[in-house]
């Protein structure tokens, strides 16, 4: 949670950033971002499976390992499709790196439906820089709040309903004859005042 989402939950300044300055005391590094836990997370599925595969061409090679020019292109056929499959794995890594910066800017940027405004972005220009930025992506997502602007929770929909801490409530300074009053007006005085009694 945001400093301003704690202001808009009623706190100060000051308390909102003393209780974001705990958090981050409590968590002191040993938090990972989702995104950042799923990269790593498919990125270990991926080398496990290469691994696999790559154990499963030695096999085949000490299997032939009879004839040394047989052996040879084997092994020249095998690096080839090493470094192709590794190409593969660096680009499908470079994308994942990607979409986990724009849904975390969408997240971010307050999206209600993350998989819904992706559809709306056309992503196949995006390129992730070393710093983690995707450049042209908030002009992307201001286009869409423009256009689309119910999918963006907004900040008077954020507003914190019900008992504000810190605000009186108050009783009604003086007694009000609920008998001369429709059952509507009635109705409305009570909801206006929940401590009224008629």
């Amino acid at each position: 949670m945001k400093k301003e989402d704690l202001i808009q939950l009623g706190l100060t300044e000051e308390q909102a950033e003393k209780v974001v300055k705990l958090h981050s005391e409590e968590l002191d590094g040993s938090f990972v971002p989702k995104s950042r836990f799923n990269e790593v997370n498919e990125e270990n599925k991926s080398l496990k499976q290469t691994v696999s595969e790559r154990d499963k061409q030695l096999e085949d090679l000490s299997k032939t390992a009879g004839d040394s020019e047989e052996l040879k292109k084997q092994i020249e056929t095998l690096k080839t499709a090493n470094s192709e499959a590794l190409k593969k794995h660096e680009k499908e890594m470079a994308q994942l790196r990607l979409d986990n910066a724009i849904d975390s800017a969408l997240a971010s940027a307050g999206a209600k439906n993350v998989r819904a405004v992706r559809g709306l972005i056309d992503a196949s220009g995006f390129k992730l820089s070393d710093k983690g930025e995707v450049a042209g992506l908030s002009e992307a997502i201001e286009a869409v709040k423009q256009s689309d602007g119910y999918l963006f929770a907004s900040p008077e929909n954020q507003s914190f309903k019900g008992f504000q801490p810190g605000e009186s409530q108050g009783s009604p300074s003086e007694q009000v004859d609920t008998s001369k009053m429709t059952y509507s007006e009635t109705v409305a005085y009570l909801a206006a005042n929940p401590g009224a009694t008629i």
